[in-house]
């Protein structure tokens, strides 16, 4: 019986991982036809596609009412992600840093941290602050995709937080809109949608994988969870986290191997803004989540803590060094070792 659902746990894990390989792939593949930067790819796209296990197995902790995974998955994520894959890829070899990464890019994952914390005081993801998130996340993205030109390489937190009040993303959204619907649209903003099939294909293929491991990835995190007698918040913080996270250890070792810095610290500052303000967001809009004591004590402070230390490393000579990837990581197993002490 153990045995069996283990191989099923495996099994949900693989399709996970490989799911999320493809729709990697196959969503660079989309943004280089449409001429987007390989700096905003690792932003968005392969942030994106690394996160959907997070969110695919949130939404199905979710509905299940295992708000204890959905809350320790994504904040186990976003450390695991700064401590133990940016930690291994600088160890590797030494990752560049640009001043987007800090003033930018940098700031919006602190302060998605920071918010998160401000909304769980009263121990609750409301459906409200759910909704709040996600708007903000669609904000982001049309700013880094839109506004380019228009700041004049001014895309700073600052800009940021002006455009989101300012609704500038609605237009935004509603020229996009005109495109798709318009397949003669013409423009500067416009792009060619040819030749996109064989890509969406695998696209569509790979989320299907994706929910499928996701669903059953869960399901036995739960009954291992049950088996063992260890809360579902230290499940969703150690086992579920971390292997929601491989898609990002790949990815991101890989990138640092062959010397693509940017997208490999990218895809980690993109995949932690968009595990807080979608993952968050898309589970908290299905039932409100309620939070656990441990998560507003220990390991959500924790999850800050380890990302104003990335900001810090990130700024000292615009190089993450490998004795601060020593660092990092040598945070994420000091961050186990107590989290489990308290378990």
């Amino acid at each position: 019986m153990i045995a069996e659902n283990l191989l099923i746990f495996l099994l949900g894990l693989v399709l996970l991982v490989k799911g999320s390989d493809y729709f990697v792939k196959s969503a660079s593949t989309i943004a280089e036809k449409l001429g987007v930067s390989e700096f905003i790819i690792g932003l968005t796209l392969v942030a994106l596609g690394t996160s959907i296990p997070e969110l695919a197995s949130s939404i199905a902790a979710s509905l299940q009412h295992a708000s204890g995974i959905v809350i320790g998955n994504v904040v186990g994520s976003n450390i695991a992600n700064i401590g133990l894959v940016v930690g291994l890829s600088a160890v590797i070899s030494p990752v560049k840093t640009e001043i987007e990464m800090l003033r930018r890019d940098g700031y919006v994952m602190l302060f998605a941290a920071v918010l998160f914390f401000v909304f769980i005081l009263n121990r609750e993801i409301s459906i409200l602050e759910s909704a709040f998130f996600i708007l903000i996340f669609i904000a982001y993205v049309f700013f880094l995709f839109e506004e380019s030109e228009k700041y004049k390489g001014k895309l700073h937190f600052k800009e940021f937080i002006i455009y989101f009040f300012k609704f500038e993303y609605i237009s935004s959204a509603r020229q996009k809109f005109n495109c798709i619907r318009d397949s003669n649209a013409e423009g500067e903003n416009c792009q060619s949608r040819e030749g996109f099939t064989k890509d969406i294909l695998v696209l569509v293929l790979s989320c299907g994988a994706i929910i499928i491991g996701a669903k059953y990835f869960v399901n036995k995190s739960i009954f291992f969870a049950e088996l063992l007698g260890v809360p579902e918040t230290i499940i969703g913080t150690t086992l579920v986290a971390f292997g929601t996270s491989l898609p990002e250890l790949v990815v991101t070792l890989s990138a640092a191997k062959q010397g693509f810095g940017s997208i490999a610290l990218g895809n980690i500052i993109g995949s932690n803004i968009a595990n807080i303000f979608l993952i968050i967001g898309f589970s908290g809009l299905i039932y409100p989540i309620p939070v656990e004591q441990i998560s507003l004590f220990f390991t959500t402070p924790a999850m800050i803590l380890i990302s104003v230390t990335l900001l810090v490393f990130i700024s000292t000579d615009w190089e993450i060094k490998r004795w601060e990837g020593i660092a990092l990581v040598a945070f994420y197993a000091s961050f186990l070792i107590v989290l489990l002490r308290m378990g």
